[in-house]
């Protein structure tokens, strides 16, 4: 096979694999920016701040299963394969996007329609245990040598496009509809768009591949015997969870919450808040293959102490310098430094933790370490910073949040290096 070839067979294979990513982070994304719409929709208690905490409540619960999904679905892909489990993920949550789509309000049919929103949420948070963990084992396994980084960065790349797309079509329904109209049923409208393109993305997934390595392996474990290398390499699960806390906080805070911090709580526009978000998602895109390139140059190590501690510094500061005289060219600032450090932790970060769990349960510790970092921390962070303003009445209190998170992530890159030398990613 020709270099060029080769090429594109393997930029193949990410697109294929990565279209189901897609599909979860668009409808994550709709649902955070369209949280205060859908609380009138689906939670009307006649206040406005309680409407959105259980918005972000039923938000977080969904992501609670996902663990559930990483045990589940991770021991069945480490067993009967990649490509089968991937098709499988998707329709569940194809599911869980469809009920949300078309789910009646609270007005028209009273209390099953939270209900009905709550299991949507359930299915998508249990295929999406595995959604992310599957994908990114797959681009680590189908990786060049040398190039690991790079290549599991395109999960997430992937995800940014998805915010992208949300927020252009976002910001054009802005400027075609009016508040109301919105309001109304206007938000919908996103929601349906996804669900046009699931069968689009079906017909992709379905021509993924295996990858080499898993065909390679002797044997496959059965699904007890996962459960059983599960238990027995927990300290790199549970480690594995904290050194993921700095990615999941992060990039929840810059993509789900930014348009209500946005509009909510810095009183800027709709359309203001959409144009840093659709911002904020291009520069995600940019720096995530950077951080991993540089990662497989000088080591994963370096990239993921440095990022860590400058988050830990700026976090605090950077909001308290917003929320004091809120503009838009501020919050883009702002939201374009925690860009940068997602991206750049993210690139090395997803690579390391794919080289630490053992290759026979690859999936499965992978996938329940980031699933339980994303019901912790990430999808609790629009409850956690609505929580904290309401709590301290300190528009910035978000910060402390982000700074726990950062420290996590330190401590946990110390830890999983502690005891083996370190040396550049490339050797």
């Amino acid at each position: 096979m020709s270099q060029a070839v080769a090429l594109k067979s393997r930029l193949g294979a990410i697109l294929r694999s990565t279209s189901g990513n897609f599909l979860e982070q668009f409808d994550f994304f709709l649902f955070g920016f369209y949280a205060v719409n859908i609380s009138k929709a689906f939670f009307p208690t006649g206040n406005e701040v309680t409407e959105l905490l259980l918005t972000f409540t039923t938000f977080w619960l969904g992501a609670l299963m996902r663990p559930v999904g990483a045990i589940v679905l991770g021991a069945y892909l480490d067993h009967i394969g990649r490509r089968k489990g991937l098709i499988l993920t998707l329709a569940i949550m194809a599911a869980g996007t469809v009920l949300i789509a078309v789910t009646p309000t609270y007005a028209s049919i009273g209390l099953a329609a939270p209900i009905i929103v709550l299991v949507g949420r359930l299915l998508q948070g249990f295929s999406a245990g595995v959604e992310l963990g599957g994908v990114s084992i797959y681009l680590f396994e189908i990786s060049t040598p040398g190039n690991r980084g790079f290549y599991t960065s395109f999960q997430s790349a992937s995800q940014q496009v998805a915010i992208f797309v949300a927020a252009v079509i976002g910001y054009l329904l802005s400027t075609q509809l009016d508040a109301d109209t919105i309001a109304d049923w206007g938000w919908r409208i996103p929601f349906f768009i996804g669900c046009i393109i699931i069968p689009f993305i079906f017909v992709i997934r379905r021509s993924l591949e295996e990858t080499p390595e898993f065909l390679a392996q002797k044997k496959h474990p059965s699904t007890s015997e996962v459960f059983q290398a599960m238990a027995e390499n927990w300290p790199i699960v549970l480690t594995g969870m904290f050194l993921s806390a700095m990615t999941t906080v992060t990039f929840y805070f810059i993509t789900v919450y930014t348009p209500t911090f946005g509009k909510k709580v810095l009183l800027l526009s709709e359309t203001a808040s959409l144009l840093v978000t659709l911002l904020v998602a291009t520069t995600n895109f940019l720096w995530l293959p950077i951080g991993g390139a540089i990662s497989d140059r000088i080591g994963r190590k370096p990239v993921l102490l440095t990022i860590a501690a400058l988050a830990l510094l700026t976090a605090y500061p950077a909001l308290s310098w917003l929320v004091a005289d809120p503009t838009f060219a501020k919050m883009l600032m702002v939201e374009l430094w925690f860009s940068m450090c997602f991206g750049m932790y993210n690139g090395a970060m997803v690579a390391a933790l794919s080289e630490e769990v053992p290759s026979h349960v690859r999936t499965t510790c992978f996938s329940l370490a980031f699933s339980l970092a994303v019901a912790l921390f990430g999808t609790f962070t629009p409850l956690a910073s609505t929580w904290l303003i309401k709590t301290t009445a300190d528009r910035a209190s978000p910060g402390f949040w982000l700074m726990f998170a950062a420290a996590s992530g330190l401590i946990a890159t110390l830890v999983l290096y502690r005891n083996r030398r370190v040396v550049p990613a490339t050797a």
